[in-house]
């Protein structure tokens, strides 16, 4: 079986090089991120017409995460249990769409869309933090008590956890950028701690290998990219994996995303 993360940064726009990704890859499972669509204006049938079933969760022009799945897709969760709301000062909270969750193929699949946190002194910065904290647990439970879970937590993290996952570290530094400070490191850690093993990695080591590249400031022909999308595979599932790879050939060309999609492949 292969499953694949992609942040597709605005689905209807690029519904097109979507469909085309998914006939040249032979996937069956794609998790995407950045749908930045309503479920009713949703593009259902680019799914439906080559065999996919799926499921989304979006509610503005923002955000919005998917899995298409054609091997099976059962028990979707929309959110993760109290998963945390971000409001500004004087407003309400609001559960953003970050988070959809389905069975296929007997893989508890998570598509995650990791909220950015923007600054290290920004509000959104602690929304971040506690909205891994909180996953975190869920994830560490799902393991503890049950050993043999399939589960991949995949998806746009939004952290970069080593130096080697950005270009140029000292220029994150001296402009004290996110995703790459310790809270944020840290919390990433916390998940190889709870058993969730990053297998792409070893399939694709750095450094310069990187999964997203800014549209600003020629970042893809330049080289200057970050890797911040992962598939983070409990201890059972992470036996299985016998290939992985990021397709930055799809990074290429008239209306790419900025995310490169990321491929792993299972034994049965």
């Amino acid at each position: 079986m292969k499953i694949a993360t992609w942040n597709v940064n605005s689905l209807r726009a690029r519904a097109d090089r979507v469909e085309a990704w998914l006939q040249r890859s032979d996937c069956d499972v794609l998790a995407m991120q950045e749908t930045k669509c309503k479920d009713e204006n949703f593009p259902w049938e680019l799914f439906e017409r080559m065999g996919y079933e799926v499921a989304h969760f979006g509610l503005s022009q923002w955000n919005g995460v998917a899995i298409a799945s054609r091997v099976g897709l059962d028990d979707v969760e929309r959110t993760f249990v109290d998963q945390p709301a971000f409001g500004k000062a004087g407003k309400d909270p609001i559960q953003e769409a970050r988070a959809i969750g389905a069975t296929c193929g007997g893989v508890r699949v998570w598509s995650l869309y990791v909220p950015n946190g923007r600054a290290l002194d920004d509000e959104h910065m602690p929304y971040k933090l506690k909205w891994l904290d909180t996953l975190k647990g869920h994830a560490a439970s799902w393991v503890t008590e049950n050993p043999d879970a399939q589960v991949a937590l995949m998806g746009d993290w939004n952290i970069a956890p080593l130096d080697d996952d950005v270009w140029d570290m000292d220029f994150f530094r001296a402009n004290a950028l996110t995703h790459v400070s310790e809270p944020e490191r840290e919390a990433f850690r916390a998940f190889e701690a709870a058993g969730f093993t990053d297998v792409v990695r070893p399939y694709t080591p750095g450094p310069g290998v990187y999964t997203y590249w800014d549209y600003t400031q020629l970042r893809f022909p330049k080289k200057e990219g970050m890797r911040i999308d992962f598939v983070m595979a409990s201890p059972a599932l992470a036996t299985r994996v016998t290939g992985a790879s990021i397709d930055r050939e799809e990074r290429k060309g008239k209306g790419a995303s900025d995310h490169a999609p990321v491929i792993v492949e299972l034994s049965d």
